[in-house]
C-alpha cells in the first residue's frame, strides 16, 4: 500500500511534498535543490541529479553535486545516495547489461 506521487521543480508546495515522502527520487537538474526540511525523518533519498559547482576550497576547479544538499540533508535519512558514486555506476551497469541483451537478440 503506497502511493506514488510525481512532482517537477515548479510544484506548488513542492517542499511539503517531499518532506511527506518515505522514499524520495531526486532528478530535477539543479544543484543542491533539496534542503534539508524538504526531507522526512528516516527516509530514503536517492539522488540521480549530477551538477558543476565552483569548488570552494580548489579556486578554479569544479566538483560535483546532487539535486539533493547532501551535506546537510545526510543525518537526517535512512539512507542516501552520495554524489558522485551513487547511482552513476549502477546506471552505468544497466547499460552495459541492456547493451549486451540487445546485441545477444539481435544474433541469436
Amino acid at each position: 500500500n503506497c502511493t506514488v506521487t510525481h512532482a517537477h521543480s515548479k510544484t506548488r508546495d513542492i517542499e511539503h511534498i517531499c518532506a511527506q515522502a518515505d522514499i524520495l527520487i531526486v532528478a530535477v537538474g539543479q544543484a543542491k535543490m533539496v534542503q534539508r526540511n524538504w526531507v522526512k525523518q528516516g527516509a530514503i533519498v536517492i539522488d540521480v541529479g549530477i551538477n558543476r559547482v565552483e569548488n570552494p576550497h580548489k579556486p578554479g576547479s569544479q566538483k560535483l553535486v546532487g539535486d539533493v544538499d547532501f551535506e546537510t540533508v545526510q543525518d537526517k535519512c535512512q539512507a542516501i545516495t552520495p554524489v558522485p558514486g551513487g547511482v552513476g555506476p549502477m546506471t552505468i551497469a544497466c547499460l552495459l547489461s541492456n547493451t549486451l541483451k540487445a546485441h545477444q537478440r539481435q544474433n541469436s
